[in-house]
């Protein structure tokens, strides 16, 4: 019987996306490469735990949760973060931003200075600008003010990252655009914290990091795994938690926030028997799966 293996994410380093296993051990995504796994059979999908420690009771979570958390562990896992807002003590200095992921979806967010550019190529932002730098409440009071006075979102969902990553602009200087002009009427705005240092606008383009340069459109997103599942495809490009795979069925899509919580076995081919989520095709949206 095969070893079996957790799957603990997608992280990104200095040299790409890799595959984290519990234990320790990282698997590094390099373009080309064939990824195939399996569910194991009769398994179930059980909750990741929070904060490091373990779920007590193992709890089974849905197939569709990128969560992969039981309600208890979850409320854990929010209970001290900042994403959450429920710090407001933390004396990191941190940095306000700018993310752009296609035509007309650009968002503002921070993240701590000390993580560099990590949390952007966590979400798959084409491409970003610093906008400025201070302590923790007065990059968030410049996050409110942004989404006060110029209507810039927080929070861009998944499935709409995916739908234009194949028909994206074809330069960098095209894809800086959008965040160059919502740059400048951010730092044209009054009442900004003063603890809060302007930065200047150097867009940084991520098209080359996540592969995404002439990738196909694709057919369709793995909506969830199953037990006896298997994925397999050659890995065509990646973004945020996202996999773009080449499979016998055409490009899919797959959310690596899915394998978490289950047991997972070596495979073979380019076969996909999980569920699927089709893209219409008048929509002219492009997915990836691993």
């Amino acid at each position: 019987m095969a070893q079996a293996w957790k799957c603990s994410g997608l992280r990104w380093s200095a040299d790409g996306p890799v595959l984290a296993w519990d234990g320790g051990r990282r698997s590094a995504l390099t373009w080309g490469k064939r990824v195939a796994f399996g569910v194991a059979d009769g398994g179930v999908r059980t909750c990741v735990g929070a904060r490091g420690h373990a779920c007590p009771v193992r709890a089974a979570v849905p197939g569709r949760s990128t969560g992969a958390r039981c309600e208890e562990c979850a409320r854990l896992d929010r209970a001290h973060s900042v994403a959450a807002d429920t710090i407001a003590d933390d004396p990191r200095p941190y940095h306000v931003y700018l993310a752009w992921f296609g035509p007309g979806m650009t968002k503002v967010g921070i993240t701590a200075e000390e993580r560099g550019s990590a949390r952007l190529l966590e979400q798959g932002a084409v491409c970003f600008s610093w906008l400025g730098a201070g302590p923790l409440m007065a990059a968030r009071r410049t996050e409110e003010l942004l989404r006060a006075a110029l209507r810039v979102p927080d929070r861009i969902p998944y499935a709409d990252k995916r739908a234009v990553r194949s028909a994206l602009p074809g330069t960098a200087a095209e894809r800086a655009a959008e965040i160059a002009e919502l740059h400048g009427r951010a730092l044209a705005l009054g009442n900004w914290p003063q603890s809060l240092r302007a930065e200047p606008f150097r867009p940084v383009d991520h098209v080359g990091v996540f592969g995404l340069a002439g990738v196909p459109a694709a057919v369709g997103a793995v909506s969830e795994l199953v037990a006896g599942g298997v994925v397999g495809g050659q890995l065509l490009a990646a973004a945020g938690p996202d996999l773009h795979l080449d499979t016998g069925s055409g490009v899919i899509v797959l959310d690596t926030r899915l394998m978490t919580g289950w047991e997972l076995v070596p495979a073979e081919g380019t076969e996909v028997s999980v569920p699927v989520r089709e893209f219409r095709r008048e929509a002219g949206v492009q997915d990836g799966l691993f």
